[in-house]
């Protein structure tokens, strides 16, 4: 919602860049317990502050237990995207992810989402069975480790760099400032 708030006030095009959150989680995923060990967090707290912070934006959350390698996902965003850029590929992940606490590396999943948008099941088989969007996965996990980012959301504008799911009006000030720097 934010980013369309953005490109309605600013000429700007936006890209997305995969990152790779947990690429270490099996296919099968893993409990948050698990994912979480060792580490002394309090789960049911957490969930209920995502619960939380998802309602204040208007976004769903489901009843998160799993974490799920998201690499496939990733690499079938990309196909998507260079196919039309203005399919809601993110949203019907986010959702899959974050709503039904569905497994992002099952290629059933996967095919249900492509199929949801309209698109070719049989070759979105390809692009997850062949991997043909490997490289391009690689290149933005290759960028962000560049930059430094060490979490999602991060917003990059010229050299400037935000973190972290920010109010509407500081991802206004990045992209002005950014805009400022550009005409001076």
């Amino acid at each position: 919602m934010r980013i369309k708030s953005l490109k309605g006030k600013f000429p700007i095009d936006v890209a997305f860049r995969q990152f790779p959150l947990h690429p270490e989680t099996p296919d099968e995923g893993q409990t948050l317990e698990q994912l979480f060990a060792g580490r002394n967090l309090d789960i049911p707290k957490l969930q209920s502050d995502m619960v939380d912070r998802m309602s204040a934006e208007g976004l769903e959350y489901g009843e998160r237990t799993m974490t799920f390698n998201s690499r496939l996902a990733q690499e079938l965003a990309k196909w998507v995207e260079g196919i039309d850029p203005e399919l809601p590929i993110h949203d019907e992940l986010f959702k899959a992810y974050f709503v039904n606490n569905s497994n992002l590396a099952d290629h059933d999943v996967l095919l249900e989402i492509v199929e949801r948008l309209g698109l070719d099941r049989d070759t979105a088989q390809t692009v997850i069975t062949d991997r043909t969007m490997r490289s391009l996965v690689d290149e933005d996990w290759n960028k962000s480790r560049e930059l430094a980012i060490t979490g999602v959301p991060t917003f990059v504008m010229g050299e400037h760099i935000l973190v972290g799911a920010q109010p509407l009006e500081m991802l206004e000030r990045l992209v002005s400032f950014q805009i400022d720097t550009v005409e001076e």
